[in-house]
């Protein structure tokens, strides 16, 4: 029995399409958008034809306290893929009790839900964003892995978290936009001539989320090997001339800034942090040092009051007290970094 929150994403639909080929018992789609998960409901009703997995849907809040423990009571889940969260910087950064009520407070509650009914393993989809964080997003959800790491062991439950980057073709991601701005003649929008990101495409990272999550222990996060960052002009570059035009000369590439919590480059490990290689050549594993949950707990606490009295200021400060590495300046670069499995990276193997 498996539940996937998030289940009308981009990452939760393509991890339903996924599991559903494992044949479970059932598969519940959970999530706020009622028409994404019609669309996805629908679309895996049709591939299931007999494989005998029961599907259900359902639209609720993962915020909802009431809602998720009714959810988890009544469909008693083994395995849940928590993949729902806000994920667009520049929008967590203007709202940021928003990112504290979704991506904590919702990913609290899912967890604690997992722990007293029995969830033998719970696998939150993480971001590479959470490493070094610079804005609301990433630290939101460098706090949601705390969650995790902290919580194993008060049960049965294993708690898991895998981090990955940004993934092709998702919604809200590089290439739709760019595609859109080329099919309207331009200017294709790019923030910096330098910013680079990690991309993999979505259904191979999320196999790897799912392979990760089977040979967790309980505590790990995983992080996914995104190969070498790529340059997001050249990616524009090379879409304009793919789509039949010339660069900066049928369509302009204009640079547009860097918006409040992005990084020109975005990182895969924290300084000095050590990983394991594991059984398969592009999963990494690391322990972080986590708080004990009653601590944790008390300051994941305040936080969420503080999200819902609406006091961002405040609200940023307390993020700063548990992600100690949290800095809003958007002016500080950070090194580009190499693919993790050079040697360079690598501390030691599994």
């Amino acid at each position: 029995r498996v539940l996937v929150t998030g289940a009308g994403g981009s990452i939760g639909s393509e991890l339903s399409r996924q599991l559903l080929l494992h044949r479970p018992a059932s598969l519940v789609l959970m999530g706020r958008g009622e028409n994404s998960l019609y669309e996805i409901e629908q679309e895996l009703r049709e591939k299931a034809g007999g494989s005998g997995t029961r599907l259900e849907l359902i639209i609720g809040d993962i915020r909802d306290e009431n809602l998720v423990r009714g959810v988890f009571s009544k469909i008693r889940p083994q395995v849940v893929f928590h993949a729902a969260a806000h994920k667009h910087v520049h929008y967590m950064e203007a709202q940021p009790g928003e990112a504290v009520k979704n991506n904590i407070r919702g990913t609290r509650l899912v967890a604690e839900a997992s722990l007293d009914n029995g969830v033998e393993r719970f696998v939150l989809i993480s971001t590479d964003k959470a490493v070094r964080p610079r804005g609301m997003m990433g630290a939101s959800k460098r706090v949601a892995e705390l969650i995790t790491s902290a919580m194993n062991g008060l049960g049965e439950t294993r708690f898991i978290a895998v981090r990955f980057g940004n993934v092709l073709g998702s919604r809200g991601s590089v290439i739709p936009l760019f595609r859109r701005q080329i099919q309207a003649g331009g200017p294709v929008t790019v923030t910096h001539p330098e910013m680079t990101r990690y991309f993999m495409t979505i259904s191979e990272s999320v196999s790897l989320v799912i392979e990760a999550g089977l040979q967790g222990e309980g505590g790990e996060v995983f992080m996914l090997d995104m190969g070498k960052p790529v340059r997001i002009v050249d990616l524009a570059r090379q879409l304009i001339t793919l789509s039949g035009f010339e660069p900066d000369t049928d369509i302009e590439i204009r640079f547009s800034g860097l918006r409040p919590g992005e990084k020109i480059h975005e990182e895969l490990f924290s300084v000095g942090q050590e990983y394991l290689k594991t059984r398969h050549e592009k999963i990494l594993r690391f322990s972080q040092a986590t708080p004990a949950w009653p601590e944790l707990k008390r300051a994941v606490g305040k936080c969420e009051t503080c999200a819902m009295d609406g006091c961002e200021d405040e609200l940023r400060s307390l993020i700063r007290e548990i992600v100690h590495d949290y800095q809003a300046d958007t002016t500080v670069l950070v090194d580009k970094t190499s693919s993790p499995l050079s040697e360079s990276h690598a501390s030691q193997s599994e």
